[in-house]
Formats: C-alpha cells, structure tokens, sequence
C-alpha cells in the first residue's frame, strides 16, 4: 500500500510539479490549497474553489501564492493529475502574519513574513491536517532537501559536522536546493524538527528551468507563470500604506540625522524604512548615503557611509535548532538575509533562547527583525531572529 502525503498547493508552477513527482514516485497525493483571505479581486469572481472540511475530498469535477487565482490554478492542475483537492480557510490564523508584520515595522525592524509564515502556519498546520486524514508524510514545492541519515547520533561538540540532527531514528537533515539560485532552506530554518522525518521536498534536487520543462511537458497551465516576488499580502509593496491603514493613529515621523546626530532633514515615517536602505531617503547630500540605524523610540533615522553598514556582532532570539543545541561556542557560516552569502561565523548560547553570534569578518547592514540561519556546508543546523546588533563591533 502507497503512503498518503498532503502537499500544499499554491497554484505555481513548483507545488504543481511536485504534485506530479510525489505520483511518479508511486506515492497517494492529497492537494491543500491554503486559503489566508488574500484576494486578488480581478479573478476572484471567476474562482469557483468551494472551502471545504478537511475530511472530505473535493468533487469529482474538480499570480502571489494566496489568491483567487492561484486557488484555480491549484484546483485545475489537481483535476488534470486526478488527485483529490481540499482548500482549509486559515484567514483567522492568517491575521497573526500581518499583525506581526505591523508589530515589527512599528519596532523600527525589518520583519520576513513568509518565515513565519512556514513557521505559524504552513508547516505546523500542514502536518495537523495530515495527521487528520491519514496521511503519512507532508510535502511542498520549496527549493530545499531533506536527508535521512540512519545510525545512533553521535555526541555534541564544537564541531558543526558532529553534532546530531535529531535525538531519535531516522536522524534528518535540512539541506540546501540543488539550484544555489533557487535555495529556500534559508526561511525553513523554524520548522520543528520532529517533522523533518515525515516532509517531501520533491523539487530540491532539480533546477528551476527543469522544473518548467516538466511542467511544460505534462501540458500543465501554470508552466511559464511567473514566480511571486513580493509579500502576497502587499501586491502593491506600499508597506508603509499597509500598516497605517491598519494603525490609523499612529506617528513615526521624526529627524533624519548623521552618525553624530546632526539633524539632515525630517522624514513621514521611520516605518518606511530599513537597514541598508538607499533609495528614497528624501534627502540629498550629493554623496551615497544609507540608513544605518532606526530609533523607534525617538522616531529617528539615522543615515551614514557604506562602511558605516559594517559590523561584526548580533544577538539572536527565538532560536530553533535542527539538531541539538551546542553546549560550547560553535563554529558555522551563518546567513543574515535571504540573498546574502553565508559568512563564517561563531554562535554562542546565550540564557533565555538566545545566542550571540561574531562574524570573522565584518557584514553589511545586519538588520533587526530578519532571520540569522547557521549551516555547515548545505545542512542547516538552525537559526534565529536577530534582536539586537553589537554596533561598533568592527
């Protein structure tokens, strides 16, 4: 008997394909569509998914990643695998991403939603409902790898490529994409790592143009559609629009001030920007010039060279391991953002769930809110939020 898996569809290309190498590999597909409240207006009256309980499977007739539209797109290339299709309503968990959203922003930091996003609530409720139905294992369309590793783990050291996965068989691992270009592993780092055993990351071993040429050949729809590239719930990128219609009273506006605090101009807003920030900093000083520092409290922004972006330290918090924590100061290359090149690095253990984390060498605008995410070649061994950064640490 095949084992069931539940996959999360999101009506691109990649769930789609995945969807079709889960069969190929003889395994019983079961498609969710993730419906978060997300709409895009100008499809959704050609959408006719119903929301269904998660114990029953569809009728037999059966752009972002959250939308009218991709729910379609989700439902058709179920119905041409013939795979049964459910689509859960997690509007109300859904709220909990932008008000965290709102909340950093408001902090003076830099949120990723779509890390909490897998953290809160694709992965976590994804193994729920698949418990609920049966299903053996979970799986996406992320660009990422998980590998067993069978025999006992071996004892925590300071050695990266010693310590354990996991503390029970089969030990798993979190790698990195096949296509460096593509790697997800880098917002999969809060996944618990009790489900590392029970996830399928079909499309990790392929690159991206392969992906479409599967697609392609199997007369799927969604082969050339574009990859989503902003935050599904702000199409528009107006983030600072997104949160004062949600925070209608409140003020950020303030000074813009050098490194000495000398006061350059006045801003609308801190919330509207970021560490590193070039662009659009409303004032001009015939030189580059990016925002180095926020200061909620005070409402400023601080602007400054390029070499002024350099340090050295960081403080994590909410720190998830996928192996065991490390009992001495661990050796590693940690990545601060997305696109960021993983640098080396040493991670100590702090109290409370947190750790401080030295670069060998100082990194450019490492900035509060974002992920910080450790690994040991391509295996991700876990990662943080980073809370604080040590300035003047260069």
């Amino acid at each position: 008997m095949s084992e069931r898996v539940l996959l999360a569809m999101s009506g691109g290309v990649d769930s789609s394909v995945a969807a079709c190498l889960l069969r190929e590999q003889g395994y019983e597909v079961i498609g969710l569509f993730m419906r978060t409240g997300v709409h895009d207006e100008a499809a959704a009256g050609r959408c006719a998914l119903p929301l269904l309980d998660a114990a029953a499977p569809a009728r037999s007739h059966k752009h972002g990643c959250c939308s009218a539209a991709d729910a379609d797109d989700a439902r058709r290339v179920a119905d041409r695998l013939d795979i049964p299709f459910y689509a859960i309503d997690f509007e109300d968990e859904f709220a909990r991403i932008t008000k965290y959203f709102v909340d950093e922003y408001v902090r003076g930091r830099t949120p990723n939603p779509c890390v909490m996003c897998n953290n809160w609530l694709k992965f976590g409720r994804l193994w729920q409902y698949a418990q609920q139905i049966g299903a053996d294992r979970i799986a996406t369309g992320h660009y990422a790898r998980v590998r067993s590793e069978p025999g006992p783990a071996p004892p925590g050291t300071v050695t990266a490529a010693e310590l354990p996965a996991a503390g029970r068989e089969p030990r798993c691992s979190l790698l990195r994409a096949f296509d460096p270009t593509k790697d997800q592993s880098y917002v999969l780092y809060g996944l618990r790592r009790e489900i590392l055993p029970h996830l399928l990351l079909p499309i990790g071993e392929y690159p991206k143009p392969r992906i479409r040429a599967i697609a392609r050949e199997l007369g799927l729809r969604v082969a050339d559609k574009p990859d989503s590239q902003e935050i599904c719930f702000v199409p528009t990128h107006d983030y600072q629009g997104f949160i004062r219609d949600r925070r209608p009273d409140f003020d950020g506006s303030g000074d813009i001030v050098d490194t000495a605090g000398n006061v350059l101009g006045r801003h609308d807003g801190f919330e509207a920007y970021t560490i590193g920030q070039r662009k659009g900093l409303g004032i001009a000083l015939g030189e580059r010039r990016y925002v180095v520092a926020i200061d909620p409290e005070r409402r400023r922004v601080t602007i400054g060279s390029r070499e002024d972006l350099l340090e050295r330290s960081l403080d994590a918090c909410q720190l998830n391991w996928l192996c065991d924590p490390p009992a001495q100061p661990l050796r590693c290359a940690a990545k601060i953002r997305y696109l960021h090149q993983a640098a080396a690095a040493t991670v100590i253990e702090l109290e409370r769930d947190r750790a401080r984390v030295t670069f060998d060498a100082p990194q450019s605008a490492i900035t509060p809110g974002q992920a910080v995410v450790f690994y040991d070649g391509d295996r991700v061994l876990g990662g943080g939020i980073i809370d604080a950064v040590e300035r003047g640490s260069t």
